[in-house]
């Protein structure tokens, strides 16, 4: 593969940031709809509430345990496989709760939990696509992708099976753990397990032709 220039670089940079804003317009579109937790987030629940229960730690909070979790995966992979860790890694995971305190603060008036359950579904599946495409985008960009990613694109890479598939089965299990462990799940959590791999799965190479047609119109 030819070295790639800063300028490139920096525009793989540029895309990954654009797909993860938009992946997190999705998340947060989900967590306004308040009706469970996505999958990952179930099981970082679930772990957060069985260490407060056994340790009492009163300095544990979710969002720290939710960053313990997300840099033992990447401590993981590099020392398993440091192909997979790139710069835009630490960017998602370092970014990804400002933008949702952004979209939160933008819709959190419009989307809440006294809305009709019809729309909050609605509300719900839209966030789950969107959540999907943006996804993709990161994945495409080729300078990164979120932790929780990271788990089900090296399993689908090191079994040679689709992306999709992967990822419900790695969403179920983060399900089911963090249910025993006292994660919350609703009738949503079962909707993000089973749509968002599919739904990536469509738009995947729909995302890599559109970023290839963007690195090659810049970089002209």
């Amino acid at each position: 593969m030819a070295k790639r220039t800063l300028k490139e670089i920096l525009l793989r940079i540029v895309i990954l940031f654009v797909g993860l804003t938009i992946a997190h317009l999705g998340v947060t579109l989900f967590l306004l709809a308040d009706l469970g937790a996505d999958p990952f987030n179930v099981l970082i629940q679930g772990l957060f509430r069985t260490a407060q229960h056994m340790t009492g730690w009163t300095l544990l909070t979710h969002g720290r345990v939710h960053m313990a979790i997300c840099f033992l995966i990447i401590l993981v992979l590099l020392i398993a496989d440091r192909s997979y860790i790139k710069i835009g890694t630490i960017l998602c995971m370092v970014c990804g709760g400002p933008i949702i305190d952004f979209f939160t603060l933008l819709l959190g008036g419009l989307i809440h939990s006294g809305n009709p359950f019809a729309v909050r579904i609605l509300v719900l599946a839209a966030g789950c696509g969107i959540l999907a495409f943006g996804m993709t985008i990161v994945m495409k960009s080729d300078s990164g992708v979120g932790p929780n990613d990271l788990v089900a694109i090296v399993i689908s890479d090191k079994l040679h099976r689709p992306f999709s598939v992967t990822r419900i089965v790695v969403d179920v299990c983060f399900v089911t753990a963090g249910f025993f462990m006292g994660g919350a799940v609703g009738i949503g959590t079962i909707i993000c397990a089973a749509l968002v791999g599919p739904v990536a799965g469509i738009f995947l190479p729909r995302s890599e032709k559109m970023v290839d047609r963007v690195i090659k119109a810049v970089m002209k």
